[in-house]
């Protein structure tokens, strides 16, 4: 189960780039519960994926020289899913369909792939830790920072746009 869990259900043995397909994996399963139960039940879940995702790690990499194997995905789930909150919030705040602010789920998505990948500042120390919350906590991280910047683009958006 612990494998499921790090893997995604097995999404991280995609290749190439399992972080991507864990980060794409992530999007369906937050819309779907973001319409059953809206922000507050995918700040929830995001809470949940941290918790199962660190306890994962945890097994999956206990003893191993590689403190952070690129089929461990589930770190990814989470930091998506925090990129995502502030268009779920958005939605709800605004009564409408999360699907209609198409444009902050692409923002979303490719921040945190940016930030993940380029790992600036916290996202890299975290990362340097060098242990399962090291693990799940750059991700963490890496999905704030694009949430703000998110933020920030739907702010310019609607500010200068509409």
């Amino acid at each position: 189960m612990n494998h499921m869990i790090a893997t995604f259900f097995g999404i991280g043995h995609m290749r190439p780039a399992p972080g991507t397909w864990g980060s794409l994996a992530a999007l369906p399963v937050a819309w779907a519960i973001i319409q059953l139960t809206g922000f507050w039940g995918l700040a929830l879940a995001t809470a949940l994926v941290f918790w199962a995702g660190y306890r994962a790690t945890e097994v999956e990499t206990r003893g191993a020289a590689n403190h952070d194997p690129s089929e461990i995905v589930i770190d990814e789930v989470a930091g998506q899913w925090i990129a995502l909150m502030p268009v779920a919030y958005g939605a709800g705040m605004m009564g409408v369909d999360v699907l209609r602010l198409w444009p902050g789920w692409i923002a979303a998505f490719v921040l945190f792939r940016l930030f993940d990948i380029w790992k600036p500042g916290p996202i890299g120390w975290a990362d340097r830790r060098n242990d399962a919350m090291g693990v799940m906590l750059d991700d963490v991280v890496a999905g704030v920072f694009a949430a703000v910047i998110t933020i920030v683009l739907a702010a310019v958006a609607h500010g200068f746009l509409m």
